[in-house]
């Protein structure tokens, strides 16, 4: 197993960063090292830090900085919906350039999460823990898979000859959001370099109560993933108001069950990133090592 930093938070005094969209110069050497000190071995980075330079060869020097600094691009985070009809065309270009821009700082995953931006006023079916979820598997036809696999088996094209796989991440608001669609679409697919993201967090908190154990997903997908989100989650259920609501915590302190998770992935020879989402709140690199920790202690457990 290797482990990608996925940081959720990017604030080190004295910058202070938009974790989702940060400058590039905020992945600087105190950002960096402390990265690299806390076991990491590299990072995934969202597509707007990597859209901000004018040029390939600002992509290039921005890959070749992490690289140096022993904290390299592993993956590329990129997303949005492949088949609403608005923001269709830029979601399908955005994923055409993330790979482009994954070869150039030598990432081999590139990763979307592929949900549209709330379309109801209240935004209540496109947050999570409703009894409703925008755009949800449940709700889909064959032929939104059958177009969505479409754009996949163009991007797994393109990214093949550069040895760049292409990671669709189980997501709340999008067609892939349990097993059984994260299943039909790579059957659909059909690309040796195109698998799925079993991001159990998110199967966790799309409903207020979720649609199947956590365990059913990994084991079901293990076989056939590519790439691995992982986080933790304490549910609190407010049945009166068919509505729950999320405490993020380290991997070890919530309500999935990882060692289970980890047990399923090395059972099915999983040999990708185990991309550690990150803290959002408080002392990332507290939590953060700590999740690792935990993480490697479980692996070394199960190679023993």
């Amino acid at each position: 197993m290797k482990y990608c930093y996925a940081n959720r938070r990017h604030t080190l005094y004295p910058d202070v960063n938009d974790s989702w969209s940060p400058d590039p110069n905020a992945y600087n050497d105190a950002f960096l090292g402390k990265s690299a000190e806390i076991g990491f071995d590299g990072l995934e980075i969202g597509f707007q830090v990597l859209e901000s330079f004018d040029d390939d060869s600002g992509v290039k020097a921005f890959g070749k900085r992490l690289a140096d600094a022993g904290t390299p691009a592993l993956a590329i985070r990129s997303g949005g919906s492949l088949v609403a009809a608005q923001g269709y065309a830029d979601n399908v270009d955005k994923l055409s350039r993330m790979i482009d821009s994954a070869e150039l700082v030598g990432a081999d995953v590139v990763n979307g999460a592929l949900s549209a931006p709330a379309r109801q006023p209240n935004g209540r079916n496109s947050s999570p823990g409703w009894p409703v979820s925008q755009d949800a598997s449940r709700d889909a036809m064959i032929y939104d898979y059958e177009r969505l696999a479409d754009e996949l088996r163009k991007a797994a094209d393109k990214a093949a000859p550069m040895g760049i796989k292409i990671s669709v991440e189980v997501h709340q608001n999008s067609l892939v959001d349990n097993s059984w669609s994260g299943k039909l679409v790579h059957k659909l697919v059909d690309r040796p370099n195109f698998g799925v993201n079993p991001d159990l967090g998110n199967v966790l908190w799309t409903y207020d109560t979720p649609e199947e154990p956590t365990e059913t997903t990994i084991t079901e997908l293990a076989p056939i993933s590519v790439y691995w989100h992982c986080k933790n989650l304490h549910r609190i259920n407010h049945p009166e108001n068919e509505r729950s609501v999320f405490l993020r915590v380290p991997l070890q302190d919530g309500e999935i069950d990882y060692r289970f998770a980890i047990s399923a992935m090395v059972d099915a020879d999983y040999e990708g990133y185990m991309a550690i989402e990150g803290a959002s709140a408080g002392d990332q690199f507290y939590q953060d090592q700590k999740s690792l920790s935990y993480a490697k202690g479980i692996v070394a457990e199960l190679d023993s």
